[in-house]
């Protein structure tokens, strides 16, 4: 049984790990390339994009896959929407690898967004000095905010258009909640900026904004395209893979519950 795994998450890792002691399943793992030395997951790799859903379609057929896994960051929307697409056209079934979102807690002061340009519309209201977290690639719906001064946090040096006022911090998490403390001591945050990406590796700002009072503006993740099974594990997702693999396919529903 041949499995694609578009990748690049901590989950999808620990999925090709889990599927890489299995008997009977070869596994793909497709990377988009975009960062550089990325953490490779065991088993065959891929590096760089399909170029549209079309021909997303056509690389399942060419190499006889047999199930994908859709394992991509929860703000991915453009590649999700390409492997629904995809695996359509190829008559391949697909299954979703989400990790749960977020959820506000007593104490938090939560503002929520639908999108990057409607977290910079609200920004001003909030805070003058911001702790951005939304990645590199979305510093451009900030970079008319002359009067914010912004500490942004990537894995790799953002390009332009991106904030006039802005220290960049180059790291990867997984963080602490002592290093979080202390980076909205040190800055004087006054402001959190994030997506809801979910998971624990970089949750521990939330809890330090949380105790600090600081207001977090949280812009909300897409819908994953309807109608596909959604799992919320990498252990849920190879059980799916495995019992397809003996012919047995889990009655999973959209919402993954």
């Amino acid at each position: 049984m041949r499995v694609l795994i578009l990748g690049g998450t901590t989950e999808a890792r620990r999925l090709a790990e889990l599927l890489d002691a299995v008997p009977d399943l070869r596994v793909t793992s497709s990377l988009a390339g975009r960062v550089a030395g990325p953490r490779l997951p065991p088993g065959e790799v891929r590096v760089g994009g399909f170029g549209g859903a079309e021909n997303l379609a056509g690389w399942l057929g060419e190499h006889r896959v047999d199930a994908l896994v859709d394992a991509t960051h929860p703000f991915a929307e453009r590649i999700s929407r390409h492997a629904a697409r995809a695996a359509a056209v190829a008559d391949v079934p697909l299954l979703v690898l989400r990790r749960p979102g977020w959820t506000p807690m007593a104490g938090d002061r939560w503002h929520e967004a639908g999108s990057l340009a409607q977290a910079a519309a609200l920004l001003p209201s909030l805070g003058r000095r911001v702790f951005l977290t939304t990645g590199r690639t979305g510093l451009a719906a900030f970079a008319g905010l002359d009067d914010l001064w912004f500490l942004v946090r990537s894995v790799e040096a953002p390009e332009p258009p991106h904030p006039a006022r802005m220290e960049v911090l180059l790291d990867r998490g997984p963080f602490t909640l002592d290093g979080e403390r202390e980076l909205l001591r040190r800055h004087r945050v006054d402001v959190l900026v994030t997506k809801d990406s979910g998971g624990a590796a970089t949750a521990p700002k939330l809890t330090a904004a949380r105790e600090a009072g600081l207001p977090a503006l949280v812009v909300r993740r897409p819908p994953v395209p309807a109608d596909l099974p959604v799992v919320p594990t990498p252990e849920r997702a190879a059980a799916w893979l495995t019992a397809r693999r003996d012919r047995e396919v889990p009655g999973e529903t959209g919402d993954g519950a």
